[in-house]
């Protein structure tokens, strides 16, 4: 059986290849097409890709240089997220294009050559490399959701989507605690149709009263706030799982806003 942290390091790269190919050609002025998030363009969302994935490569590589990366967000806490994609989106297209490439690549070959035991620090608590790649999927898929929005392009959802609903389901607390809320004490159960049709990936006790059904892809779209709960058909079984569908999230840092109701 192929080894585990082999495949999410394989789904990463596959990700960013899939990113590549929708952004690769585009013409200069495309670079600066609005996204849904506030203030950022696709040079932006794709620069704010760049600055992290060299980020976890220093992580992986370098704790004395990941040591100063964290110095400079302790200085900037509200914003030093936004100044690194600024910084990158003033770059020209085809030099941030080839930056974010060398980012990948870069991080690829590290993430492959880390010891699989180890754990490396991170903007929050250490990181083992197989849930870094994990992370760095889940940050890829949706910045990229962010860029296809804005081009008016639909990705046709694959199974790496696994990696982004098992962030999501094990974030559940996170979403708690970071608007100062006590988290529920069971465990909630989570059963989630795959892109394709043919599986149902299920998390938590069976027989678990509070529940969430629905498609992968609509609970990962949730998850990463790419999506407002009213467009998307995932339900939920008992009101502690209601209001957690209402407050999720995979990602690290402040409470996002979310987007708004298509209607």
């Amino acid at each position: 059986m192929p080894d585990p942290s082999s495949l999410v390091i394989a789904d990463l790269r596959e990700e960013g290849q899939e990113l590549d190919r929708l952004v690769g050609d585009l013409a200069p002025e495309e670079w600066t097409s609005p996204t849904p998030a506030k203030g950022w363009t696709v040079a932006h969302q794709i620069a704010h890709l760049e600055w992290t994935d060299q980020a976890a490569l220093l992580a992986l590589t370098d704790a004395d240089g990941f040591a100063r990366r964290i110095e400079e967000a302790l200085a900037a806490p509200d914003d030093f997220v936004d100044q690194g994609a600024e910084r990158g989106a003033a770059l020209p297209p085809a030099e941030l294009l080839a930056r974010w490439r060398r980012a990948r690549t870069g991080l690829d070959a590290a993430l492959a050559a880390a010891d699989g035991t180890a754990r490396f620090p991170w903007f929050g608590p250490p990181m083992k490399a197989a849930s870094m790649a994990s992370a760095r999927l889940m940050e890829t898929w949706a910045h990229g959701q962010d860029v296809a929005d804005a081009l008016g392009v639909t990705r046709k959802p694959t199974s790496r989507l696994y990696h982004v609903a098992r962030i999501g389901v094990r974030a559940r607390d996170y979403a708690y605690a970071v608007r100062g809320l006590a988290a529920p004490a069971a465990e909630f159960r989570v059963e989630l149709v795959s892109p394709d049709g043919t599986e149902t990936w299920t998390y938590g006790p069976a027989d678990a009263p509070q529940k969430v059904t629905g498609p992968a892809l609509d609970f990962c779209l949730l998850v990463t706030q790419r999506a407002h709960r009213a467009d998307l058909a995932v339900t939920a079984e008992g009101a502690e799982a209601d209001h957690w569908l209402d407050i999720a999230q995979a990602f690290a840092g402040p409470a996002g806003d979310g987007r708004a109701p298509r209607v």
